[in-house]
């Protein structure tokens, strides 16, 4: 860190992904900023978890999961959930050129919103049916890896062939970059919950195939609202899986 790259780096990175007021002196050069992508998302991961685990203590658990989900958007200024409704109503589009105009539109229609509606209700159902353990590190994992698969997109698929925020800086990550932010990712991810890191990250890989895989073809490359909604499928399976993990196993820490 003796050259000042790392810290602005994070702080970029913590300026583009929330909504916590950083000035920097500098625009920030988002290159630098991916690979603390994932540190990034495990801050937000502990601060929602950290809410889950305490009022699961104090409310119904479906209260407290509900709580828990929606801080983190708040947090994130729904900067995610806004690139899945997107994404979802831009798949009407008939022509991959269409489907990219879609993209730009700010209103979200019907495939939009049901999708948005459905992350968030899914996040709270499988945080609900976690303990307050389980809760805090699911949360932990699910943020850190989504970050982590939406890191790996970026530096895996090509960008749309159009300028924009999320192609652009697609386009200023490096190999070296990447594979920091996901060995960062899986780190966290270990930390949080032992041996469950495999197939958490399994859940991970699988979601940002399903959906990085058709959008090529669909969309003639990746963008940054489809960079959110890798972010939220991937989240989603993450939650999934640890649920089920939770009915038969306990944390290491535990």
């Amino acid at each position: 860190m003796g050259d000042g790259r790392r810290p602005i780096g994070f702080l970029a990175a913590v300026q583009f992904l929330t909504r916590i007021p950083i000035r920097l002196r500098t625009a920030p050069d988002l290159g630098r900023a991916v690979p603390w992508f994932p540190v990034v998302g495990a801050l937000i991961g502990l601060s929602t978890g950290a809410v889950a685990a305490g009022l699961i203590e104090l409310v119904p658990a479906t209260v407290a999961a509900a709580v828990a989900v929606l801080s983190g958007v708040v947090i994130t200024g729904a900067f995610h959930e806004d690139g899945l409704a997107d994404t979802a109503d831009a798949l009407a589009g008939t022509t991959p050129e269409r489907r990219r105009e879609i993209l730009q539109d700010s209103r979200h229609g019907t495939y939009g919103v049901a999708a948005l509606s459905g992350s968030i209700v899914l996040r709270i159902v499988c945080v609900a049916s976690l303990g307050p353990a389980h809760a805090f590190a699911a949360l932990v994992t699910a943020h850190s890896l989504a970050r982590g698969a939406a890191v790996a997109t970026m530096a895996l698929a090509p960008p749309v062939p159009t300028a924009g925020l999320g192609a652009d800086s697609m386009r200023s990550v490096s190999p070296a970059g990447a594979a920091a932010g996901v060995a960062i990712a899986v780190a966290a991810g270990a930390a949080a919950t032992g041996w469950w890191v495999v197939p958490l990250g399994g859940g991970a890989i699988g979601g940002a195939v399903l959906v990085a895989l058709p959008v090529r073809r669909l969309f003639g490359g990746v963008s940054g609202d489809i960079l959110g909604a890798v972010e939220q499928v991937v989240e989603c399976i993450v939650l999934v899986v640890a649920s089920g993990l939770a009915m038969h196993h306990a944390l290491w820490w535990r």
